[in-house]
């Protein structure tokens, strides 16, 4: 057994293990990372079911929700309902710094929190635009997009703050405040979408299906229930394990995600939390913004009876 050591009341184990053959990272990286940002990422993760995404030795990485049989009683869980797999399910709730440790000991890379606090988890926090680059695009392409739809909340008399997802996207985040119920606000999430679209089609798609979206940038509105996104601070499972990294808008010009990393992210950050101070306040969302979400069609509904009409189109000329 390699290196290991306590903190806060955590053995740590196996400091010395690599991550992953290309994560360029060790376990102690991901815990010292983790340790250093833990006052920035908690907040945003704080009373939220947490799914994360474990990458045990001479395993397959796994995305995991409920917590396993030997999870410490001092970790806090709360039970829900999954519907898909017709059982009750233990969720973590990383509430501090200890319980951030005892994932990151776990092997836990990736924090994905639900958009809804634990009390209700349909009714979120946040409206999310993740704007997603088709493949061999360049980030420049994402960028664009994102302007487009820091252009379009700003017609609606809305702000959002804008992170790399530590992928090759980005995430808007828009704080709204607790007067639109989950639908409504799944609705004003659409129509932003569309608004971005159709200020550049020829660089924006809220194409779901994805032969359809050709070479542009997916702008997906369908963050919304219970859904996750992955936190703010968040290192990803990639080559190098980068972070999901908050910026400013003017920054993103001139920044690729492969910039943050487990290992330079925090000379970057520089003891700033930049992601609580371009988080815009909770904001009311138009009415008028509502009502045009309700226009548009569910994007996974809509792919569905898509997919169906085309299957039966196919079947029909075969």
């Amino acid at each position: 057994m390699s290196a290991g050591e306590q903190r806060d009341g955590v053995e740590l184990t196996n400091l010395d293990q690599p991550l992953s053959e290309d994560a360029a990272a060790t376990k102690r990286d991901l815990v010292d990372y983790l340790d250093a940002v833990a006052d920035r990422i908690l907040p945003g993760i704080a009373d939220r079911p947490l799914t994360v995404l474990r990458v045990l030795r001479g395993r397959a990485p796994f995305m995991q929700k409920n917590v396993p049989e030997y999870t410490p009683d001092w970790v806090r869980t709360v039970p829900m309902w999954a519907e898909s797999s017709h059982r009750e399910v233990r969720y973590a709730l990383c509430d501090d710094r200890r319980t951030l440790l005892w994932l990151a000991n776990q092997r836990a890379i990736e924090y994905h929190p639900t958009l809804g606090l634990a009390a209700d988890i349909y009714r979120p926090t946040h409206l999310i635009l993740d704007l997603d680059p088709p493949p061999g695009s360049d980030f420049a392409a994402v960028v664009a997009v994102a302007h487009l739809v820091r252009q379009v909340l700003a017609d609606c008399g809305l702000a959002g703050a804008v992170k790399t997802s530590g992928a090759k996207g980005v995430h808007v985040f828009v704080p709204v405040d607790d007067s639109a119920p989950v639908d409504d606000v799944a609705a004003a999430t659409r129509a932003l979408a569309a608004r971005a679209e159709a200020l550049d089609p020829d660089r924006a798609t809220t194409a779901f299906i994805v032969e359809d979206r050709k070479s542009k940038v997916f702008v997906d509105s369908t963050r919304a229930g219970g859904a996750t996104v992955v936190a703010a601070y968040s290192p990803r499972f990639r080559a190098g394990t980068p972070v999901s990294f908050p910026l400013d808008w003017s920054d993103l010009d001139r920044i690729t995600p492969a910039d943050f990393t487990v290992r330079t992210a925090l000379d970057a950050l520089g003891g700033r939390d930049p992601w609580a101070a371009a988080m815009p306040a909770p904001q009311r969302l138009p009415a008028e913004l509502i009502e045009h979400g309700r226009t548009i069609p569910v994007a996974r509904v809509a792919a569905m009876h898509e997919g169906k009409r085309r299957a039966r189109a196919k079947r029909a000329a075969g």
